[in-house]
């Protein structure tokens, strides 16, 4: 599985790799920013990855909007988090490895 993170991870990214390489997930990062090359860049990790988790605390109005009408246009599941750090990756990792009650 590859997970897009959209906002708001510079500084911990990282961890962040590191976390899900330990749960044998794959994660790439985008900054959130649509200006220049960020809109394509953001439309390509929408298109490689099987999650997309946008931080909107971090995030501008135009990076969320992008991201959302991405995820939809390409079937995309889209979690959105007003903060996103480390320990809630560790639980979204957990959440994911956690067997589905049928």
């Amino acid at each position: 599985m590859r997970i897009g993170i959209v906002g708001g991870m510079d500084r911990s990214a990282p961890q962040v790799k590191r976390l899900a390489a330990d749960h044998g997930v794959e994660v790439d990062l985008h900054t959130g920013v649509t200006a220049g090359r960020g809109s394509p860049e953001l439309e390509s990790l929408v298109r490689r990855c099987d999650l997309i988790v946008v931080v909107t605390s971090l995030n501008s109005h135009a990076g969320v909007r992008l991201a959302r009408q991405l995820a939809r246009r390409y079937g995309r599941p889209l979690v959105l988090e007003s903060h996103f750090g480390t320990t809630r990756f560790e639980k979204l990792l957990g959440s994911l490895a956690a067997p589905r009650a049928a």
